[in-house]
């Protein structure tokens, strides 16, 4: 057999849109319904500057912290958004309620993010929580393993009128805290 042995890494881009077309996915739900708010943001490269052509893919339980089950949903827990030309993505969604984690311990309202972009061998896995859940968000047993208060910051989405600001900065200073899968 020629040509046996481990296949080389590539790079996700520079045409995530041509394989990731899957129109309507920023919608996790219609914006008038109750709870409904905008969750919207940048992908940012390490220099700040926006990267077009990444997917920002959301898993989330929704306002009352379950997950969907098997069989039709109302409500999807998944949404999937491609960047604009200045890496800006946006869904509607709403603010997830609290679950358990393994031994009971409460977490904050999170949704659960992966990215994809040019450039990156492996999809980067990270988290959104709130800022205005100080309580619960203390009390968050992956936020409080991590030990620099300026990286947990970088995990906070910010209220704006309309709903949340979220920024994903792939490298550099300001770099978004990103989880081992």
């Amino acid at each position: 057999m020629s040509g046996a042995g481990n296949t080389p890494s590539q790079t996700a881009g520079p045409y995530i849109a041509m394989g990731f077309s899957w129109p309507g996915r920023e919608r996790l739900l219609d914006p008038g319904e109750p709870g409904a708010l905008e969750l919207e943001g940048q992908v940012l490269d390490g220099a700040g500057q926006p990267v077009p052509d990444a997917a920002v893919e959301i898993w989330q339980a929704d306002a009352g912290g379950a997950f969907p089950g098997p069989g039709p949903a109302r409500w999807p827990g998944f949404g999937r958004c491609l960047t604009d030309e200045e890496g800006h993505f946006r869904f509607t969604t709403v603010k997830p309620g609290r679950l358990a984690a393994p031994g009971g311990v409460l977490q904050a309202p999170h949704i659960e993010v992966q990215v994809f972009g040019r450039g990156l061998l492996r999809q980067l896995f990270t988290r959104i929580y709130f800022a205005d859940e100080e309580e619960a968000n203390a009390q968050d047993p992956a936020l409080a393993a991590i030990p620099d208060r300026d990286a947990r910051a970088t995990l906070l989405a910010q209220p704006t009128a309309t709903g949340y600001h979220f920024d994903i900065v792939l490298q550099g200073e300001r770099e978004t805290v990103f989880f081992a899968r």
